[in-house]
């Protein structure tokens, strides 16, 4: 069942969700109301800025940084707006003489509802000149070196690939597909991919199929851009006058009561297997490894050939593995950062990360040893700095977290096969266990830390799930980097 839009005619693809068939609430209102459906991300998602305050998280920012990439989601012209939107029950109970005031769900629903497309555009492989940009819009948007990032190296290995990638404070999302033909000028194949970007990376995923479906039509008929035209007419975003940051701020207030709904924003799964148990079967007990690695907030770079598209999901996967939940923990750490895909053209970009993870399918990232601190190659996760080799051991309590996480999943597994249930996933259930898991090592480092004797015990270690020996050594880069180096730690620990 599809609808079409009022604003452009030509936009007869959009599917209608579920609710809206069935004339039941909002999805987006559902995932404000209903703790089972939202998604912690465990990095700072860009485009919200995330920390914890007091009473619950709350945005660490309320203005974008210096790349416009870290301000809470809201334009002002959204907010300006808001009376437009109100329901009609909410309207009848406003004062006829007071200012109306909008409630916080509506605000925020309204801003999940709203379209935030900054540029639409179309890259294409030219046999003389490479990746060439075709067509976009605006005409006068920067998209200097979109080009290498719609279309991944080694692409033309495969039919269909589609990649997520960050381009300056924004990020996209295109749709790559190899059609042969019988061309001697094009030797053979027509290779295109159409894409989108957007202040953040949340909702890119709602585009997906529209764009699958371009660049097949783009690929048949090229020249043809009057379906990409209206689709940016209709959900181009509305950005501040100003231009100096892509978005403005909610008060921290709104922040703090929307989060209590809706901890951290969806990024919607479209990979057949799911993503996280394919993330789960292909690491294996590397994952313990990686969730080390990320809750340091150390530089992570997957490489894999192509097809690009589930690793970009391996990068997001990577990130919920460091959430926490607890009010004041990480405010002062660097920000974990997925910038999804990168080329060389990146490699400046890079260099100025304190902390990120990303993923590449140019093998000469490997020599560039300055650019990251853990370089995951497949399955092989490895560094070249001597104070993390250690980590790249599991130990005792790695294996045990291991195994109650493959239990966990298997009796889920079960209860979705024999009882169907439908409530529960294996994202929640991922999300979740690392949560957990964060959130007892740093309650019982704040519990440490408060005691009349600050010192960090075999017993305190064994309370945070980890082993006294084994785990030493990240301990003390977690006591360092989240600010915790006034406690003490016990010789016993010190004695492996």
């Amino acid at each position: 069942m599809v609808e079409r839009s009022d604003r452009a005619p030509l936009l007869d693809w959009e599917e209608v969700p579920s609710a809206e068939k069935t004339g039941g609430t909002s999805p987006t209102k559902e995932r404000l109301s209903s703790p089972s459906n939202s998604r912690a991300l465990g990095c700072s998602a860009p485009g919200f800025g995330w920390s914890s305050g007091p009473g619950g998280p709350i945005a660490s920012r309320s203005v974008s940084n210096a790349d416009g990439c870290s301000a809470p989601p809201a334009t002002s012209s959204d907010l300006a707006g808001t009376d437009e939107a109100l329901p009609p029950d909410k309207e009848e109970h406003l004062s006829d003489t007071g200012p109306r005031e909008v409630s916080l769900e509506d605000r925020m629903v309204k801003w999940e509802e709203k379209d935030q497309i900054v540029s639409v555009f179309v890259v294409t492989f030219n046999t003389r000149s490479g990746n060439m940009l075709e067509w976009c819009l605006p005409k006068d948007m920067d998209l200097d070196g979109v080009e290498f990032k719609a279309i991944a190296s080694g692409s033309h290995r495969v039919s269909t690939d589609f990649i997520y990638f960050r381009k300056g404070c924004y990020f996209g999302l295109a749709c790559f597909a190899n059609m042969a033909v019988e061309s001697t000028v094009e030797r053979g194949a027509r290779m295109k991919s159409v894409g989108i970007l957007s202040p953040s990376y949340t909702l890119l995923y709602r585009y997906m199929s529209f764009l699958e479906h371009q660049v097949r039509l783009q690929l048949q008929s090229p020249g043809h851009y009057s379906h990409l035209e209206a689709f940016y007419e209709d959900k181009r975003a509305l950005l501040p006058p100003s231009g100096d940051a892509v978005v403005t701020a909610l008060p921290a207030n709104a922040w703090s009561a929307a989060i209590n709904h809706s901890m951290h924003p969806e990024m919607k799964i479209t990979h057949p297997a799911g993503c996280m148990s394919h993330f789960i079967r292909f690491f294996g007990e590397q994952i313990m490894v990686l969730w080390k690695l990320a809750l340091l907030r150390r530089r992570i770079l997957i490489f894999s050939p192509p097809p690009v598209g589930v690793v970009c999901y391996r990068v997001y996967c990577c990130c919920c593995l460091a959430n926490i939940s607890i009010p004041g923990v990480g405010v002062a750490v660097p920000e974990f950062r997925p910038f999804f895909y990168v080329n060389v053209a990146d490699i400046s970009a890079l260099e100025n990360e304190l902390s990120y993870v990303a993923c590449t399918t140019e093998k000469i990232f490997e020599e560039k040893k300055d650019l990251y601190d853990v370089y995951v190659d497949n399955q092989n996760v490895k560094t070249y700095r001597d104070g993390l080799k250690p980590l790249l051991r599991l130990s005792t309590a790695d294996r045990e977290k291991y195994r109650k996480l493959t239990e966990q999943r298997q009796m889920l597994l079960y209860s979705q096969e024999e009882n169907g249930d439908c409530v529960s996933s294996e994202e929640d259930l991922f999300i979740l266990f690392f949560l957990e898991q964060n959130n007892r090592i740093f309650q019982t480092l704040s519990e440490v830390a408060g005691s009349p004797d600050p010192t960090v015990t075999q017993e305190s270690v064994r309370a945070m799930g980890l082993d006294p020996h084994g785990d030493r050594l990240f301990l003390l880069h977690l006591l360092e980097i989240y600010g915790y180096d006034t406690l003490l730690v016990s010789e016993q620990l010190c004695c492996s």
